[in-house]
């Protein structure tokens, strides 16, 4: 087998969170984009695990319903209690995962979504969670976006990743999140992770890029990347038009692929150069 068959075969689980608005959204776009285009993610899976399922217009994609929907069908068939509503839960459950997929030419997407009902169906969370694991078994890449913190990837989604991008602007705030999710993998371990490491975005000049580079450093974080402000994104943001079909050759898209090929392609080098980064 070459070597370029067996990259497209090697498991690889990505997770990507932060606090809200620092543009993780758009950034996993990106990423989906250039997994897809290296040509050695394989079969790509991904994952909108925020419930405002702003990746799917990121994406340019539908899906027939959300697994927070798929879940508000197995707790109505759960309510009835008898064996006939058992019998027909595990008949359905599998094929309601797979109605859930949306199938595009490079990729598959799958949304989490929100659920309506309230009070604790955690047999319910648990069945979905297996279900999703076995579906995810099919995929060679599984790219996660998170909603802001940790609860929804830890809970439904995956209980390991080999890497988690924490994603910041260049914001006091922004940083703050970032060392208190560092904190939640290393100390309080809520999910496991091979290599943790940081993003900042929408990143403004060289003189910026070197203040956040120190803030990586205090954070005691890998910088995985410096991902330009963009006015390209901006316009396509505002029209409302699909992320992931950016120009290859404008500043974000192509600091993206730098990453992706360091960070999870095997480049090499985890760790950001130097001499690199954003420069618009």
């Amino acid at each position: 087998m070459s070597e370029s068959g067996q990259n497209a075969r090697r498991k690889l689980v990505v997770s990507v969170c932060g606090k809200g608005g620092t543009g993780k959204t758009a950034l996993t776009a990106m990423m989906a984009r250039a997994l897809a285009d290296s040509g050695r993610a394989g079969r790509l899976l991904v994952i909108d695990a925020d419930p405002a399922l702003g990746q799917l217009s990121a994406l340019g994609a539908k899906v027939r319903r959300t697994m927070g929907q798929v879940r508000e069908e197995i707790i109505e068939t759960a309510r009835r209690g008898d064996r006939d509503a058992k019998a027909e839960l595990a008949e359905k459950l599998d094929y309601l995962v797979l109605e859930s997929l949306c199938e595009l030419e490079d990729f598959a997407v799958l949304a989490m979504g929100r659920s309506e009902s309230l009070g604790c169906f955690c047999s319910v969370n648990s069945l979905l969670r297996q279900a999703i694991e076995v579906l995810a078994k099919s995929f060679d890449t599984v790219l996660i976006d998170g909603e802001a913190g940790l609860e929804q990837i830890n809970r439904q989604v995956a209980r390991r990743v080999d890497a988690l991008l924490i994603v910041s602007d260049p914001t006091s705030r922004g940083i703050e999140t970032a060392a208190v999710i560092r904190d939640m993998v290393r100390r309080d371990r809520v999910i496991e992770c091979e290599r943790l490491g940081i993003v900042f975005n929408r990143v403004r000049g060289e003189r910026e890029g070197q203040v956040l580079r120190e803030a990586a450093r205090r954070l005691e974080l890998p910088l995985f990347g410096l991902v330009p402000e963009d006015e390209t994104l901006s316009r396509y943001d505002l029209e409302g038009r699909p992320v992931i079909g950016l120009p290859a050759d404008s500043p974000a898209p192509a600091a993206v692929r730098d990453l992706v090929e360091r960070v999870l392609l095997g480049g090499g080098q985890d760790e950001l150069r130097e001499s690199a980064g954003a420069s618009t």
